[in-house]
């Protein structure tokens, strides 16, 4: 059964480029994006694990781990991550999962059989520090994921979290953001003193109350 928002994350040991890990202890208390790749030495991939080691700063400013997991072997791993490195100009400095034998693959329903019955699809679960799956995307083989929008969902998950707002469409941060339905106006006023702007009873927003 595919993993639904909400689920806790499965937990599981795997042999990766930087040695045995269990996935929530290398995790600890970290946001963790978990991305999947239908084999190495494939030109989109090396594109996207390239452009996530690029990203490494602004992950780590968000307290994020970044994981990769392919069907190939170790060997394989870091013969194509030199490839990587020399390519995207950068240095890949998180794990790449050896799924050989598809555990993890199939822990998070990674293979769809209608798209291949061997490789992994193209997926990324964004999980929260307390191991709860909350953000699932699927893309199809021929296309590159978009890492700006993982960053951008990060920032609104964070900030959601801890704010009682959500985001509108096309939010970055630092724009106005809604305020939640469970909050009156009256008490909106209070909570929120930058301002709230009544669009409609049901729809109020406030700045960003991060900046």
């Amino acid at each position: 059964m595919s993993l639904r928002l909400g689920d806790t994350a499965p937990n599981f040991k795997a042999v990766t480029t930087i040695g045995e890990i269990d996935f929530y202890e290398f995790l600890g208390d970290s946001w963790g994006v978990l991305f999947s790749h239908p084999a190495d030495f494939t030109p989109v991939c090396t594109t996207e694990l390239g452009r996530t080691a690029q990203l490494s700063n602004e992950f780590k400013k968000r307290n994020v781990k970044a994981i990769a997991v392919s069907v190939d072997s170790v060997e394989d791993h870091r013969g194509w991550v030199k490839d990587i490195n020399e390519t995207q100009v950068t240095d890949v400095d998180f794990p790449i999962i050896a799924d050989k034998d598809h555990k993890v693959a199939e822990l998070y329903d990674m293979i769809h059989p209608n798209a291949s019955a061997t490789h992994t699809v193209r997926s990324v679960f964004i999980i929260s520090p307390d191991k709860k799956v909350r953000l699932t995307l699927t893309y199809p083989a021929s296309t590159g994921r978009n890492f700006t929008e993982i960053i951008r969902v990060i920032d609104s998950m964070q900030l959601t979290d801890k704010h009682s707002v959500a985001t509108p469409a096309d939010w970055n941060p630092g724009e106005d953001v809604i305020v939640s339905n469970a909050i009156k106006t009256e008490d909106a006023t209070t909570k929120f003193p930058k301002g709230v702007r009544e669009v409609k009873p049901y729809l109020r927003y406030t700045p960003d109350p991060a900046k």
